[in-house]
């Protein structure tokens, strides 16, 4: 593996895994995949279901099902698409938002004692992590991403 295969690979691992690791410990009232779909939706924004569904490598059926159980919590609204009236957008409720972020504290509520233990020095290089995850993010929205595992693309 070259030296950029190998970094990247274990920054998606650590990445995952820090995720993982605070969902698993985390106390909170709502099923993950809902809570997966709901910070989905916050991140996109209003999005049909095939958009959720080609971003979340689900079927339709599969995320119309979640979708039905976010809606009969009331965390998330259906509206005609302004672009095609024959289809609908999701868009998070003000519960939705308000049950995404009781996970979200859930969450760092495990990881705080975690960052509690670090240092200044430790504390600062975590912060540039951030900063250099978010310039990641940032050059990835912006560059065309080939899926050669899809069998869609």
């Amino acid at each position: 593996m070259t030296a950029p295969t190998t970094l990247g690979n274990d920054l998606l691992r650590s990445a995952a895994r820090l995720s993982r690791w605070a969902s698993r410990h985390a106390s909170f009232d709502v099923p993950f995949a809902q809570a997966r779909l709901l910070a989905l939706l916050d991140e996109l924004g209003p999005s049909r279901v095939s958009t959720l569904a080609a971003a979340d490598h689900s079927s339709q059926p599969t995320i119309t099902t979640q979708l039905q159980r976010l809606e009969a919590s009331g965390w998330v609204h259906r509206a005609s698409d302004p672009d095609d009236a024959r289809a609908t957008v999701i868009s998070l409720s003000a519960e939705g938002h308000a049950a995404l972020e009781s996970v979200r504290r859930a969450r760092l509520a495990v990881l705080s004692p975690a960052l509690d233990q670090l240092d200044g020095p430790a504390l600062d290089r975590v912060r540039v992590a951030i900063d250099v995850m978010n310039e990641l993010l940032s050059a990835a929205a912006d560059a065309p991403v080939p899926h050669p595992t899809r069998k869609d693309g």
